[in-house]
């Protein structure tokens, strides 16, 4: 694939989401209906290179070229809409492990400093 279509396709990937990206499809069971919420996200790099190797003297020359990329899209789903002839609501998903993996963090991070200010009153007292 040659550069100018790879980025004739970049380009045009904002025009290809919707708000069908985010909300999915509604699904109605009896008298209410439920339509699922997303959080959407992505990004993509590309990088491109070109030169001449270095070459020994008498051998025959190289050109130097390179080319690379990448690309990463997610969906988490965050909350659904729940429908009724009542009312419309929003019930929001917890993520539990992400809340837990913030609570360990934040336990190593003050079990740092309070080790750090330890060493350092200690390293004090001694000198």
């Amino acid at each position: 694939m040659d550069v100018e279509k790879l980025l004739a396709q970049i380009e045009a990937a904002p025009a290809a989401t919707s708000v069908r990206t985010v909300f999915g499809e509604p699904i109605t069971v009896g008298e209410r209906t439920i339509i699922p919420v997303a959080r959407v996200g992505g990004a993509f790099g590309l990088g491109f290179g070109r030169g001449q190797a270095p070459v020994p003297e008498g051998a025959a020359g190289r050109e130097g070229a390179g080319g690379g990329g990448g690309a990463r899209f997610a969906a988490r789903p965050i909350a659904v809409i729940e429908v009724t002839a009542e009312r419309a609501r929003v019930i929001p998903i917890v993520d539990w492990t992400r809340l837990a993996l913030a609570g360990m963090l934040m336990i190593a991070w003050n079990v740092f400093w309070v080790m750090l200010t330890v060493r350092t009153i200690e390293a004090r007292r001694a000198g």
